[in-house]
């Protein structure tokens, strides 16, 4: 099992109360430990001075329920990924749920679930994913409320998000909440983002994720090069493949667009916290998943048994 990572700071426990203000949350002041980088690849930020904060809307804040706080053997992690549409949060922040024995609590597939659903946001998310554009706040917040009331309800202690949180008010909402560990930003050039989106495929039939896309980009002028190897399905899926309706490249562009326009002030807010692990993807998962796996300190042993099978 994987031994706990030393970039951890203050746990505490997931039990869930009733909601609360988001608009009166208090930020903590944390110190962090400098460390020898373990990889190039790693970009650990130390603390900034704070930003000013935005003036608060006048508009109701929504709300999350509190996670209550008790002491630090009470829950397992709390990490949160970022990282542009198409990158593959959901792949590494999946494994490190399985390797931690965390839920990944992914808001996309929430929406995607949503979508799927008889209920009265359905027709107004698939319109807001066709188009690019993000979903609102309260609809995520109440989505991510839902889930994380249903692990309650499981006995979830400890979790890793994926896609939350994606603006300033977000990030405030969950500070409030949550003592959020770590958060793990992955970065990928952008033309190597845009052909990974547009190989994306899904198989109609057992809703199996795959990826047609051969990335072969050879170094130069200081750049390094990067390989993915494509995903391909199984013969059984590989009549049945579709693409999802919103990874055109115009929508692909206009998503990464309003991604890359809202990311920078999330970054800087966990940035001034000391929070913030940015890793650069030096390829496809072969390649990135031993390095991620180094510098958050972790080993996995069923990736070594299956290598040395």
């Amino acid at each position: 099992m994987a031994a706990l990572t030393r970039l951890l700071v203050r746990p505490r426990s997931l039990s869930l109360a009733r909601t609360f203000s988001a608009a009166a949350s208090t930020t903590t002041t944390t110190t962090t430990t400098t460390t020898t980088e373990t990889d190039s690849l790693l970009r650990f930020s130390s603390p900034s001075p704070p930003s000013p904060s935005p003036s608060p809307s006048p508009s109701p804040s929504p709300s999350l329920p509190r996670l209550a706080r008790r002491g630090p053997d009470d829950r397992n992690v709390q990490w949160v990924f970022l990282g542009c549409p198409g990158v593959g949060k959901g792949t590494y922040a999946s494994r490190l749920c399985n390797l931690l024995g965390v839920p990944h609590i992914a808001t996309g597939d929430l929406v995607r679930d949503e979508m799927k659903s008889s209920g009265p946001l359905s027709t107004q998310l698939t319109e807001i994913s066709n188009q690019g554009q993000l979903v609102s706040d309260e609809i995520i917040i109440d989505l991510l409320s839902k889930r994380l009331e249903a692990g309650e309800a499981k006995g979830e202690l400890g979790f890793i998000l994926d896609g939350f949180p994606r603006t300033i008010r977000q990030a405030e909402i969950l500070e409030g909440v949550a003592d959020i560990d770590l958060v793990i930003n992955l970065k990928l050039r952008e033309d190597v983002l845009i052909e990974k989106c547009l190989g994306r495929r899904i198989c109609s039939q057992c809703g199996g994720n795959f990826n047609i896309a051969n990335i072969d980009i050879k170094g130069g002028n200081g750049s390094p090069g990067i390989y993915m190897a494509p995903l391909l399905p199984p013969p059984s899926c590989a009549t049945k493949l579709i693409t999802r309706a919103d990874d055109t490249e115009e929508v692909v562009k206009e998503r990464l667009r309003i991604y890359n326009d809202m990311s920078q002030p999330v970054e800087e807010f966990y940035r001034g916290k000391g929070k913030l692990l940015e890793f650069d993807l030096p390829g496809g998962i072969p390649e990135s998943w031993p390095k991620l796996l180094q510098v958050l300190n972790l080993d996995d042993h069923d990736d070594k048994q299956s290598a040395a099978a």
